[in-house]
């Protein structure tokens, strides 16, 4: 016999306020984790795993999320939505040759990395030419508390979202992964200090040198240069953090007036 669904309710039992809200409270949580698992989502938001895929479905269907391997991400309309599409393609566009420079003038990979969420993102890099260097991938998503690009993004994020990074369990990538009290203690320094240096944190026997730009009063990327430790000594840290400024000067000035309405006259 059919069940009869009291008047105003979903299948859930849920009103249709209810559950409107619980649908973006599960959008929400998406967007800012940058990408989570079924099972993270349905704890956050406080419902089961099944209707969390109910949920899921739908906002695939409208591309406001994704799935990337098990996890859910942002998806193009919602970062197109967000603006952060638009900036994303700008930083692409404009970041390539900043990074060429660094790297021609470094010797080492430089990265561009993007917060997403509570996450980093590597949005562009330029390799080195020697066969041993430091890479990643296009798009690879990084935890925003290991590595230089992705530490300096942690800084200058809102506290709400360092807060949440702080909270949540820290995996100790490398012996040198920093731990959740000396985390806390730096991030005011590296605000202040304006660059970060790295040994280890992310990946064994790598030395990073990262530094925030900044447009508009706002930090939109970090730009950092890696390579392995035996090449990156005392002098190489000190003209990648010269060339750094100079490229993140640059790129912000670019990305400033590129974002300025034109002059009428």
């Amino acid at each position: 016999m059919a069940t009869a669904i009291p008047s105003g309710t979903g299948r859930s039992g849920a009103s249709p306020g209810v559950s409107f809200q619980r649908g973006l409270n599960v959008l929400i949580t998406v967007a800012e984790s940058g990408e989570a698992r079924v099972e993270k989502i349905a704890e956050d938001v406080g419902i089961p795993v099944s209707t969390v895929y109910r949920y899921l479905r739908t906002l695939r269907e409208l591309d406001l999320v994704e799935e990337r391997a098990g996890t859910y991400a942002p998806g193009w309309r919602l970062l197109e939505l967000s603006g952060q599409h638009l900036t994303h393609t700008r930083l692409v566009e404009l970041g390539h040759a900043v990074l060429q420079e660094l790297t021609d003038t470094t010797g080492e990979t430089a990265v561009l990395t993007v917060r997403v969420g509570t996450q980093a993102m590597c949005l562009r890099q330029t390799q080195s030419a020697h066969p041993i260097r430091m890479a990643f991938r296009i798009n690879q998503l990084l935890p925003l508390y290991a590595g230089a690009g992705q530490r300096v993004l942690l800084s200058h994020a809102p506290r709400t979202v360092i807060d949440h990074v702080l909270q949540q369990p820290l995996r100790s990538i490398t012996e040198r992964t920093l731990g959740r009290a000396q985390l806390a203690g730096e991030i005011e320094q590296i605000r202040k200090r304006g660059f970060l240096v790295t040994r280890g944190e992310l990946s064994e026997g790598a030395v990073a040198v990262a530094m925030p730009v900044v447009a508009g009063g706002e930090v939109l990327c970090a730009l950092t240069v890696a390579g392995p430790e035996n090449r990156c000594g005392p002098a190489w840290r000190r003209h990648a953090r010269s060339r750094l400024q100079a490229a993140g000067q640059r790129l912000g000035e670019i990305l400033e007036h590129r974002a300025a309405p034109p002059t009428t006259g």
